[in-house]
């Protein structure tokens, strides 16, 4: 699993938790919809820090606790 799929696995893991829709977290977030589809998609693989602590904020959760999850754990060498 590389990053880009970590986080969108995450995203979805977090929504499916408060049992809200990617379209809430986009509303709660401030993020548009776009960016959010475009990231669960796999569309966007390259989600920068700034958009995650936006969806963070609309989860209300803090980016220390985003990436507290096993999926970031043994990651794919991104360099390659």
């Amino acid at each position: 699993m590389n990053i880009g799929e970590a986080v969108k696995a995450r995203i979805l893991e977090l929504c499916q938790e408060r049992d809200i829709t990617i379209n809430k977290l986009s509303s709660l977030s401030g993020v548009t919809q776009s960016t959010v589809n475009n990231i669960v998609s796999g569309r966007n693989r390259s989600t920068t820090i700034s958009t995650i602590k936006k969806l963070c904020d609309g989860l209300g959760i803090t980016i220390e606790e985003f990436f507290h999850s096993e999926l970031f754990k043994d990651l794919e060498q991104e360099l390659k």
